[in-house]
């Protein structure tokens, strides 16, 4: 019965060692990030169990051009200081003001006006009219500003205004190494459309294996959006609208988690693909080592922003600064685990740890034990060996023999003849 009091206490004395650091380990047992944080001057973190709650709030807050504020289709162009325009103004009948008498010699009803810059006041000047706003107006706009101002004067003017040459509503696409400023064009186009008259297919020159590593950053009017660049390839939504003004920044930047504990490889991991998801991210690590690892306690850490980490239920007043050091916990002995993992997206800098099993743990400290019992057996079996080996060369006194049963050593004497 004791010996059973024994056994069944070795695991509970097993985790008190290891959390007191007697044992060697790979990283902190299950039981103290469950816990949480106990030491006052070390980071403080929030432990999240991981459920479809927070799946949904996490998918809710991928880095996607999607969630842009502002995502809408473009307004009409508006013309800006320094573009140049084009005028030319109609009339119904010749004798008015800009179609002479004998116009029917001439071969239209209709008189050019020469080009012009929009001036710095965002103005241009027309004859007989004077100085029409032209910067922050749209080509009917200007059109109907100058029939406006002729119509008193002229015969049934009609006015066409004509972009000549556009120096302002144009979109900025950098990529490394490279750049390009086009004009936006009249009618809507997309993301993936600017970047390919632009030329910037994606940075490497593919949308393959360099394709999985680049990342497009969108800026418009002082915000920010970023996405990966297979977002907008295989989620159309993220393909949005691109207005003019806007900047375009394409970038490669690798996408890499660490791993650590009872998994098949303790090492820096690239995704290899745009997207990357828990349980995909476990495969790569080599998965969880049958004999080693416990399947209900894998870890992942994370940054995540303070208002993600309030969504998702976390007191975040104890903490301080814009990002909340998150520890989600996942449970794989649930059959619906893996599920969970398959919905939970990666992210770049991820640390991926798998804690051992109290089995595992509990054999390295009996093999600790043996060790101590084997180091204190050692001598005392070597002076019994010197001892017999001494009274065989005196051929006098009794030579011993030695006995190890378990954990006892037995000394027996023979007899002397």
């Amino acid at each position: 019965m004791r010996i059973w009091r024994v056994i069944l206490a070795l695991p509970v004395l097993t985790l008190t060692l290891g959390g007191c650091g007697w044992m060697s380990v790979s990283g902190p047992a299950a039981t103290d990030i469950l816990a949480g944080q106990r030491d006052p001057m070390s980071l403080n973190y929030a432990v999240v169990k991981l459920t479809p709650k927070v799946v949904e709030v996490l998918s809710k807050n991928l880095p996607r051009l999607a969630t842009f504020v502002g995502n809408q289709r473009p307004r009409d162009i508006t013309f800006g200081v320094g573009d140049v325009l084009s005028v030319t103004i109609f009339e119904a009948a010749s004798g008015g003001l800009f179609i002479p008498a004998e116009g029917a010699v001439r071969p239209g009803n209709f008189v050019a006006i020469p080009n012009q810059a929009v001036d710095i006041h965002g103005n241009i000047s027309v004859p007989y009219a004077g100085s029409i706003r032209a910067r922050g107006r749209t080509q009917v706009e200007v059109q109907d500003a100058i029939v406006t101002a002729l119509k008193n004067r002229a015969i049934e003017p009609q006015v066409i205004v004509s972009m000549v040459e556009q120096k302002t509503s144009m979109i900025s696409i950098l990529g490394e190494g490279r750049a390009a400023r086009i004009p936006a064009t009249a009618s809507p186009e997309r993301m993936l459309d600017v970047i390919s008259r632009a030329g910037l297919v994606a940075v490497g020159g593919s949308t393959g294996a360099a394709g999985a590593e680049t990342w497009v950053l969108l800026e418009r009017n002082g915000k920010r959006a970023i996405a990966p660049f297979g977002a907008l390839i295989y989620e159309p939504v993220n393909n949005v609208y691109v207005h003019p003004n806007d900047t375009i920044y394409l970038y490669r930047e690798p996408q890499t988690f660490l791993s650590f504990g009872a998994v098949g490889t303790q090492q820096q991991i690239p995704f290899g693909t745009w997207r990357l998801s828990l349980a995909e991210a476990i495969s790569k690590s080599g998965g969880l080592i049958d004999t080693q690892a416990d399947p209900g306690s894998v870890f992942l850490y994370r940054g995540e922003a303070r208002e993600v980490a309030e969504a998702m239920g976390i007191d975040v007043s104890p903490y301080e600064g814009p990002v909340i050091p998150v520890i989600y916990t996942i449970n794989l002995r649930d059959p619906a685990g893996l599920f969970l993992a398959s919905s939970f997206e990666m992210r770049n800098k991820d640390i991926l740890y798998a804690s051992n099993s109290v089995s595992v743990e509990s054999t390295k400290f009996m093999n600790y034990l043996n060790t101590v019992n084997t180091t204190i057996q050692g001598p005392i079996t070597t002076v019994t060996s010197a001892y017999g080996l001494r009274n065989i060369i005196r051929g006098t006194g009794a030579v011993p023999s030695t006995f190890v049963t378990g954990g006892t050593t037995t000394v027996v004497a023979s007899p002397t003849p």
